[in-house]
């Protein structure tokens, strides 16, 4: 549906995106993670033809390069730093944007009433946005992304700052989406948002593509083993092992245990794993 074939970026002497190719497939959430630095704002940016790559193409499968104006608008986004009006109310912000994307008037009226109801905000919609809350302001941000109903969707950290009930309810707009037939792009820094929304993840460092699978295939190829805490009397013992039932029954037989906590790997240790624990600014 994507394609991205050796892309490089480069930003002065600084390599931004060093040869990544890989395919985003039709209705799928692809996770694209990388800490600090790692090229993910520039691959977004060449996706959505903001930024030229000095070698290398994006296309999107039928349509072809982001910089054609066909293809923007087959392209919702929602950035991380919100693109709101707050001098506007909710719902004057998804008709200006709405406008933009050439939406004539009986169907902009209808796709701002869907996208308002789509993330519960239909009750608040004459209000200012500067009264809204930091999750209002999210899925307000999200709608705007899809007032124009896209086919692709990019979401760029789009659960920052926000309390646990509107980021529940902004995984479940976009399972509905998924559902409903819309391929995602998905960059975030929170591991257990990917592992439970996407269904493959690619992880960049340093503008390298060093790992691209299902979460599930990632874990197994590059999260290490299980570990074991061990409670006893004298303390806590940390045990790693690729088998920890066998493990922990073979313990029960060699002492008395006060009790024990299954640690597996997860799409965090993974992540840790391949890019390492080193703070990033």
């Amino acid at each position: 549906m994507i394609r991205f074939e050796n892309i490089k970026k480069s930003f002065g002497k600084t390599i931004a995106v060093d040869g990544i190719s890989f395919e985003i497939e039709p209705h799928e959430v692809f996770g694209l993670l990388g800490p600090n630095g790692a090229g993910k704002t520039t691959t977004v940016n060449m996706t959505v033809g903001l930024v030229k790559p000095d070698s290398g193409t994006v296309e999107f499968a039928g349509l072809g390069f982001p910089k054609n104006p066909k293809v923007r608008t087959k392209i919702g986004v929602a950035p991380q730093t919100l693109s709101l009006y707050d001098e506007l109310s909710g719902q004057e912000n998804l008709e200006c944007f709405g406008k933009l994307y050439g939406l004539n008037s009986g169907k902009l009226q209808q796709r701002v009433a869907w996208s308002l109801d789509f993330v519960g905000l239909t009750e608040r919609k004459d209000d200012r946005v500067k009264a809204y809350s930091g999750g209002m302001k999210r899925r307000l941000n999200l709608a705007v992304a899809l007032v124009h109903n896209p086919d692709y969707l990019i979401l760029d950290e789009p659960t920052v700052g926000v309390d646990p009930q509107s980021r529940n309810a902004i995984f479940e707009n976009i399972e509905r989406l998924k559902k409903n037939g819309c391929t995602i792009i998905y960059t975030t820094h929170y591991m257990e948002e990917a592992q439970r929304l996407c269904d493959r993840v690619g992880i960049l460092d340093k503008g390298k593509l060093l790992a691209l699978d299902t979460v599930d295939v990632l874990i197994k190829k590059h999260g290490g083993n299980s570990a074991i805490i061990i409670e006893k009397d004298d303390g806590e013992q940390k045990i790693e092992t690729q088998n920890p039932i066998e493990e922990i029954i073979k313990l029960q037989k060699e002492t008395k245990l006060s009790g024990f906590r299954l640690l597996n790997p997860s799409l965090e240790t993974v992540f840790l794993n391949l890019t390492g624990r080193t703070l990033r600014d």
